[in-house]
């Protein structure tokens, strides 16, 4: 594979793993919901327009997102302590226990379709994974 084509094909299968996992687990879920959790499981307390950004959805998008998980009791919003305009959201143990249980459940229906790697592929994909993961991270972003 041409040097140009690595990174693209690399988020374009990782996008379709996801999509299939949600197919195939019967989660209908927005994946828009998993990546606030993710992002909040990793950093707990986030302003709206962070999350927006990391997301990339709309400010307005990011708040009704953010109330049906609220709703939902997987998130609570605070006043920001260093900014009463502004809104921090967290995580809630429902909201970790439901990124753990998504994250379990995507493994188990991925599995299958790797099951006949050998340990030099998951070397390899241990590799790619973690620098995918480092990069993410560079702006700000977690994954």
């Amino acid at each position: 594979m041409d040097r140009d084509e690595i990174i693209p094909t690399l988020v374009l299968s990782s996008y379709a793993l996801g999509r299939i996992a949600a197919q195939d687990a019967r989660n209908d879920a927005p994946a828009a919901q998993w990546r606030v959790l993710s992002l909040l499981d990793e950093s707990p307390a986030q302003r709206v327009g962070t999350l927006a950004a990391a997301a990339r959805t709309t400010q307005p998008g990011m708040t009704r997102l953010i109330g049906d998980l609220e709703r939902a009791g997987l998130v609570v919003r605070t006043p920001d302590p260093d900014d009463s305009r502004a809104t921090l959201v967290t995580i809630t143990a429902d909201g970790r226990q439901a990124i753990h249980a998504w994250r379990k459940e995507f493994r188990a229906t991925l599995a299958p379709r790797f099951a006949g790697l050998g340990d030099e592929d998951w070397e390899v994909l241990a590799r790619a994974a973690q620098i995918l993961h480092d990069h993410s991270r560079e702006t700000g972003d977690a994954v």
